[in-house]
């Protein structure tokens, strides 16, 4: 049951925010540019754990995953300003993301980050 609330939340959050944009781009954008989604993975894992060294673990390396996620957002609407379809610039955006975030698991791992 804890699994269909947390379901049934986010999802609502993700359809809050495509509704939203529809009539106020600028709006939709900063809706989704919270971090919602994180904030409520951390009281999910809190509510399931109450384990202050897994929160820090987690919240720790959601830090540095947003890192390399954050040139996709300019990648995308770049390409499709040079007539590139959504689609194609989708799939560019995000595996320009895959490359960064496996190049922060190489980096981190040099610096002693634990991911």
């Amino acid at each position: 049951m804890f699994f269909v609330l947390k379901a049934v939340m986010s999802g609502i959050l993700i359809a809050a925010v495509s509704t939203i944009a529809r009539r106020y781009p600028g709006l939709g954008a900063l809706v989704a540019s919270l971090p919602l989604i994180s904030v409520f993975g951390m009281i999910w894992l809190w509510l399931e754990t109450h384990d202050p060294a897994r929160m820090e673990a987690h919240v720790g390396a959601t830090f540095w995953y947003v890192i390399p996620s954050l040139p996709m957002f300019l990648l995308i609407p770049w390409m499709m300003r040079h007539g590139v379809s959504f689609a194609l610039s989708l799939g560019a955006g995000c595996g320009l993301t895959v490359g960064l975030y496996l190049a922060m698991v190489w980096f981190s791992q040099r610096m002693g980050v634990s991911l």
